[in-house]
């Protein structure tokens, strides 16, 4: 028997019994209901001999519980040291698994989209005053994010350029269409390769050093003693970063742009012998009115997403060095996972408006 009821001079004791799982539960929910609560004041729920409890079993004895108040009905818990029930292990811990991460996906979403709402609500209120906007300080997450990056972010176009003009030839050239080579460099540089190597680059270095620099500062208690002095922290160290990096990758990709479009024209000039200016009539040939402004409408975005991840896992460094490498680490996770979900995104938009 499940529930074992009692009248004491109070009202009615129960003692909870046995398992109290999903076989169990028509069972438990036929006793709890018929149990009169008529004339009662006060019901004391023992859970001293209860095997296991898990979710359906409990969702039973809180419709009870919840019949139990409305009725006016003071209900109290009794149970010993050590005699708690104990959830039952799941028959399935991969769904268990599949939960956690789910509800941890959510927060995360939810803690995110606060994060930026509270940026905007910030960055709107700047307005006000320039001084609010501290142009100094964006003036300088300009030049650590964009101006220090252009070295590592032209290597990369004019390789990956050289790369992809290379790999085509040799398989255009077998059919004679050696000249398609152009368009293939051309269209997968200003479209995607420019903007979306750039912004993986960007979410390397920068990420990380948002994400390390606000937790040496949360460790430190210097965020705490802005926050004390009336200076709201997201002012003074959040939107700078969001408006700098905003600014400088736009920035970068054009010059990624450009330099991949210089790279695939060396390699056409040297491995295909195509004059320069056939290469660039062939360009101007392949590029429509929108292909350059699709990669560079995607920058901001990137940006935007980028120093969300970085400033936010700083901001949540706690306890000690070992929080805050992890919280580095997540945040350049994150910032690479999200520019390659929102570029994905970005692509199916295009193609949804042929675009």
């Amino acid at each position: 028997m499940a529930v074992e009821v009692r009248r004491t001079a109070a009202g009615l004791q129960l003692d909870l019994t046995g398992e109290w799982g999903l076989r169990e539960v028509e069972a438990d929910h036929a006793q709890l209901s018929a149990i009169d609560l008529g004339a009662v004041r006060e019901v004391k729920v023992s859970t001293r001999g209860v095997d296991s409890l898990e979710l359906s079993g409990a969702w039973a004895l809180r419709e009870f519980l919840r019949r139990a108040r409305r009725a006016g009905v003071a209900v109290s818990f009794e149970a010993g040291p050590g005699t708690a029930p104990r959830a039952a292990p799941s028959p399935h811990p991969l769904l268990d698994d599949i939960g956690r991460n789910v509800v941890r996906a959510w927060r995360d979403l939810v803690d995110n989209l606060a994060f930026l709402g509270h940026s905007c609500t910030i960055f709107v209120a700047g307005f006000k005053s320039l001084r609010h906007l501290r142009p100094i300080s964006v003036a300088r997450h300009v030049y650590d994010t964009g101006i220090t990056a252009i070295p590592i972010v032209s290597l990369i176009a004019f390789l990956i350029s050289v790369i992809i003009a290379y790999m085509s030839a040799q398989q255009l050239r077998g059919l004679g269409v050696d000249i398609y080579v152009v368009d293939l460099v051309t269209i997968g540089v200003l479209r995607e390769l420019g903007v979306l190597l750039t912004s993986i680059i960007v979410a390397g270095r920068t990420a990380s050093s948002f994400a390390a620099e606000l937790g040496s500062m949360q460790l430190n208690e210097e965020v705490d003693a802005l926050t004390a002095t009336g200076v709201d922290p997201f002012e003074m160290l959040v939107v700078p970063r969001l408006l700098g990096l905003t600014i400088a990758l736009p920035l970068l990709t054009v010059i990624a742009d450009l330099v991949g479009l210089a790279g695939g024209a060396l390699l056409c000039r040297y491995l295909l012998d195509m004059p320069l200016e056939q290469y660039l009539t062939r360009a101007d040939q392949a590029i429509s009115p929108t292909t350059f402004w699709v990669g560079i409408i995607k920058a901001p975005v990137f940006a935007l997403l980028i120093g969300l991840a970085g400033c936010r896992h700083g901001l949540q460094v706690r306890g000690s060095a070992r929080v805050l490498g992890r919280q580095v680490t997540v945040a350049v996770v994150q910032a690479i996972f999200l520019v390659i979900l929102a570029d994905a995104m970005f692509a199916v938009f295009f193609l949804t408006l042929d675009i």
